[in-house]
């Protein structure tokens, strides 16, 4: 694990002292993905420059030491991330007949480059089973090669500042360029203010863009034009022909082959030569990968879960529960709110562009307490998108099959009706029969959930369902003064999947957006803030393409999801004791800002503040606070956005 940059200069008209002067400002601006070693290869005659910083897991020795050179002298890499199996693919390699070289040491950088040589690039992709990003130059083409894993968890910027095509791990590297110059992107920021995150391949500046996942770019520095980018791996073309195909058995056979696949993917992610363990929010997805590290351990686990004092958003009983059945060495720590409130302001310069998903928070909290004692952790990422666990899937369902056969003008004058209510009169009659209603009913913060039906009545299909769902601020122009919104997977037809099932296409577009360029951003940025690696075996290849050739029912029954993954947890821990209503891993940020981030939240949107930089609709955001403020509406989502954007936005402007 580890993170890189690098550039090429086209015209190679440079000396070594001005590559180096560059290229160990960008290094040192991500010190924390790689606090163990620094190095670099620059080649100022062909005008390129790789830097790197290392975080060691694999291979501690100088033999796993990067930039590295192929045996064979063709390739150079900059690798960030992990290839788990790659003892499999150097076995394969040493039996090929291509390969007449010996491996110096045991890191999984040195297989990559090997299986270049014997197999190439894009084939070597293609049976990698991992996590990474990489740049590559290879001297027999003269050619820059970048790639991304899989479901895009580690992250891979790129673009031209000035002449020179640059690239790396974050964007802060690229701000240490003087050549570089920070123009706001307008078209991204609408996408921010949709979905509280940028989606690639887009960011928030122009000119500079994030690669997809599973794909590979290649550039030939004497040929501008020759950018190129192409994909190894198409998780629309796994998910199509998954779905199509099916799984051939019961369910009981699922289960025993989902078991037998999910038990090799967290195997294959334990190895490490520094100390090990994992999150445990005592939820589903967590526990399941804890039980299994435990069946396959030899020696307890190292468990870490942090807990809230707000009951509401307090998950550290459960957790705990669930380490004592496993006797895992479990770690918990009770934040108190200061100590929430504190990451705050580190939150801009962790991720550099804006990005709004509260449970940032949360999860660089946990991290930081994992980082005390262990290198790498495993999570449960994943799960909610691949096993239908989100409540939007079901509430989503029950919703078309209820009102999407009613006229528009019925469901238009439906929604008048729910709006003439205020959210707050909704809360009162909720809570005043609370003790009568079925406990399905019994609603927390019932008021904006019928404002939200209220919305989405007003959609004519279920994809427009499930945009309504996802999106803060829809269309973004109700907030921002921008009018152009960018293309996405969701908006662009071509990226549909075949299938036409309402739970599978809204699992099919978060598993293309929601996941990469919300859930993965936030766990890479928070846990390399620390210097610790994160794993995620639910994005093993193999789970993603079994779990899509499953039917609908093996994943829900009885209104429930993760049907087939509560199956397979029950085997290794009661039932009573994972088996509850979804709980966020978020913080009460709502309340926050009414309270001590009061005087913080007004100075970022003070009437004087929003037209001097005139990016928001004054009276739009200034209208929201006010009825935030009163309580007669709870926008702490929208604010957040706006909040998280404002403060990225001085941190652009003093110079980051």
């Amino acid at each position: 694990m580890c993170g890189f940059a690098g550039f090429l200069n086209p015209q190679a008209d440079k000396s070594l002292e001005w590559y180096q002067s560059r290229l160990s400002e960008m290094t040192n601006a991500i010190r924390h993905r790689g606090p163990d070693d620094g190095s670099s290869w620059i080649d100022e005659k062909l005008g390129i420059a790789f830097g790197f910083r290392r975080l060691s897991i694999l291979d501690l020795s100088e033999q796993g030491r990067q930039p590295m050179q192929s045996a064979c002298g063709r390739y150079s890499i900059l690798f960030n991330g992990e290839i788990y199996n790659h003892l499999d693919l150097k076995q394969e390699i040493i039996h090929s007949s291509r390969f007449p070289f010996s491996f110096r040491g045991r890191s999984d950088t040195e297989t990559l480059l090997a299986g270049f040589t014997v197999w190439g690039i894009t084939e070597t992709l293609k049976k990698a089973n991992g996590m990474f990003a990489m740049a590559i130059w290879d001297r027999e083409l003269r050619s820059l090669f970048l790639a991304r894993d899989r479901m895009g968890e580690k992250p891979l910027y790129y673009g031209w500042v000035n002449g020179l095509f640059v690239f790396g791990s974050e964007l802060k590297s690229f701000f240490r360029l003087p050549e570089f110059k920070r123009v706001l992107d307008k078209r991204a920021l609408n996408l921010f203010f949709r979905h509280s995150c940028i989606p690639a391949p887009y960011s928030a500046f122009e000119n500079i863009q994030k690669l997809t996942p599973a794909s590979i770019l290649s550039l030939q520095p004497s040929k501008r034009e020759s950018l190129s980018v192409s994909q190894y791996w198409s998780a629309r073309e796994i998910c199509n022909q998954a779905v199509k195909e099916g799984f051939q058995g019961s369910l009981t056979d699922a289960e025993a082959t989902l078991h037998r696949v999910l038990k090799d993917a967290v195997k294959i992610r334990m190895e490490a030569d520094v100390p090990l363990g994992a999150f445990l929010s005592g939820g589903i997805d967590s526990s399941l990968i804890v039980s299994l590290m435990q069946a396959q351990s030899s020696r307890a686990v190292k468990t870490f879960t942090i807990g809230f004092e707000e009951a509401a958003f307090n998950e550290a009983d459960f957790a705990r529960k669930v380490s004592a059945h496993l006797k895992t060495d479990h770690t918990e720590l009770i934040v108190t709110p200061q100590q929430a409130r504190d990451v705050i302001p580190l939150l801009a310069s962790m991720f550099d562009e804006p990005f709004s998903d509260s449970s940032q928070i949360p999860t660089y909290l946990v991290s930081k307490l994992a980082r005390e004692k262990v290198t790498v952790s495993l999570s449960g990422d994943g799960g909610d998108e691949l096993f239908a666990g989100y409540n939007r899937y079901l509430w989503g369902k029950r919703f078309w099959d209820r009102f999407g056969e009613l006229s528009p003008p019925l469901r238009s004058r439906l929604a008048q009706l729910l709006n003439a209510v205020q959210p707050r009169a909704w809360d009162t009659l909720f809570h005043s029969v609370d003790k009568w209603l079925p406990a399905k009913f019994r609603w927390a913060a019932p008021g904006e959930k019928i404002k939200k039906l209220a919305e989405v009545l007003g959609v004519s299909n279920s994809h427009e369902l499930y945009i309504a769902l996802t999106s803060h601020f829809n269309p973004p122009s109700k907030v921002t003064v921008f009018s152009e919104e960018p293309p996405t997977v969701v908006t662009s037809k071509v990226s549909w999947p075949d299938f036409e099932g309402p739970i599978e296409r809204m699992m099919f577009f978060d598993l293309m957006t929601y996941l990469p360029d919300d859930v993965l951003v936030k766990v890479d940025r928070t846990t390399m803030a620390v210097s610790l690696e994160g794993r995620m075996p639910l994005l093993d290849p193999r789970v993603i393409e079994l779990a899509w050739s499953l039917p609908e029912t093996f994943k829900i029954q009885h209104g429930d999801g993760k049907f087939i993954l509560k199956k397979i947890l029950e085997s290794y821990v009661p039932r009573d004791l994972f088996d509850r209503p979804k709980m966020g891993f978020s913080v009460p940020v709502g309340e926050w800002i009414r309270g001590p981030l009061r005087d913080w939240a007004e100075s970022l949107m003070s009437e004087e503040r929003l037209n001097r930089e005139g990016v928001l609709q004054t009276q739009v955001v200034r209208s929201m606070w006010s009825e935030h403020l009163s309580g007669k509406r709870n926008w702490q989502h929208h604010l957040w956005d706006v909040l998280l954007f404002q403060d990225w936005l001085s941190y652009c402007n003093n110079g980051l």
